[in-house]
């Protein structure tokens, strides 16, 4: 057992580590440091006192900038890194991780807060096969745009694992300068529709404007047509695709047991947010915020009159808000129904306890380390992905309860 020291207080966070890795890796990152202008340099939100972490903490394998990763159902895992490659991980019972690059992939636009984005299954993927992919499209000049992309993943015998028959099926419209807030996260609902969180790419007015996706939560059939049951379907094509509007730099969908929708998203200079998402719904960035704008001018908050839905939680000091998950597994089942944050600035996973539709902020566990991917594995374990930016190593991390 490892015990990790923090402002002289003992945390007891038990580090197992595979015998795979070297010792070096037991420190953990905690540089913080983000791109110049980037909202992840704000102040980190306090740390919940803890004595003992309720979890031990495994370090699987490490990857170079890595993103999101789900796991297929026979166990193994898709992990995206953001320069464009995807990885398939076969996990053994030792702790071990062996892995090889999925081939065919498509060109990212790499840079900033762009490149590989996000990977789920499809619902149905025992039968068809299909993984959905996001990432940072290149346009014309210095513009570039989040894409969703599905292709089917093909398996050989010998380990190999390709991507075939890739097809774009969305867009962010219109694509932009800056490299800056795609979103681009995925969720697949109880309604076999799809979600993609689109952030408003730092141009703070498109997440008003309804003649464009930016700042905008989209449903979308799995082969990317616009159910008739959209809010604004008989509205023109990019209306016809919103599902919610006024968002900023939502990094995190989820459903949970009920079949709600919940988003985390980034705020400005303050008022990171957890949002139940409704049907139509306008959530007020940049209108109004529990934060403000970074050269220090005013954003009205939230208040019952403006006409906007405000967020269930919001922090302030920030924590960056990086991913969502929403538990329903058995190991931990103190923890079921609750919402899982990684936290980029705080270095921090994150609790919240969702009931019905109220959140009341429960847990802020230090990780000294920047998590930019939280997962439920398939026996209840939850698994992180450290950041692993500006040249340091992620970390794939899984907790299971202390023995």
């Amino acid at each position: 057992m490892i015990e990790v020291m923090k402002n002289g207080v003992n945390l007891m966070h038990r580090l197992t580590l595979s015998a795979a890795l070297p010792l070096a890796l037991i420190a953990c990152n905690s540089s913080g440091e983000a791109v110049a202008g980037s909202e992840e340099t704000e102040a980190v939100a306090a740390i919940s006192p803890v004595d003992t972490l309720p979890f031990e903490t495994t370090v699987v394998t490490q990857f170079d900038e890595p993103w999101a990763m789900t796991f297929l159902p026979d166990g193994r895992a898709l992990v995206t890194e953001k320069k464009g490659k995807l990885k398939l991980v076969t996990l053994s019972a030792d702790g071990k991780a062996a892995m090889v690059d999925v081939t065919g992939t498509p060109e990212v636009a790499y840079g900033g807060q762009g490149g590989l984005g996000d990977v789920v299954l499809s619902p149905d993927f025992v039968n068809d096969g299909y993984v959905y992919l996001s990432f940072a499209e290149q346009g014309e000049g210095d513009t570039s745009g989040a894409a969703v992309a599905r292709a089917k993943l093909v398996t050989a015998s010998d380990g190999a694992a390709s991507l075939k028959d890739m097809q774009v099926i969305w867009r962010q419209e219109p694509k932009v300068s800056g490299k800056g807030h795609y979103g681009h996260r995925i969720a697949f609902g109880p309604d076999g529709m799809m979600y993609i969180s689109s952030g408003e790419r730092q141009k703070f007015d498109p997440a008003q404007d309804l003649e464009q996706n930016l700042g905008k939560i989209v449903r979308l059939t799995p082969t990317g047509g616009i159910p008739s049951d959209n809010p604004m379907y008989d509205q023109g094509r990019i209306k016809a695709q919103v599902w919610s509007y006024g968002h900023r730099n939502p990094l995190g969908i989820a459903f949970d047991s009920a079949g709600n929708l919940w988003n985390s998203e980034m705020g400005p200079k303050g008022g990171d947010e957890l949002n139940l998402v409704k049907r139509g719904a306008n959530y007020g960035y940049p209108k109004v915020s529990n934060g403000d704008h970074y050269d220090g001018r005013d954003i009205p908050d939230h208040s019952p009159e403006d006409g906007f839905v405000p967020p269930k939680v919001f922090w302030t000091p920030v924590i960056s808000p990086s991913s969502l998950m929403i538990y329903n597994g058995t190991l931990f089942p103190a923890w079921k129904n609750s919402a899982f944050i990684g936290a980029l600035s705080g270095q921090a996973l994150v609790r919240v306890k969702l009931d019905g539709e109220t959140a009341e902020k429960a847990d802020n566990w230090t990780m000294e380390g920047r998590i930019r991917e939280v997962e439920q594995g398939p026996d209840g374990a939850i698994w992180l992905l450290e950041d692993g930016a500006r040249g340091s190593q992620g970390r794939l991390l899984k907790l299971t309860p202390p023995k």
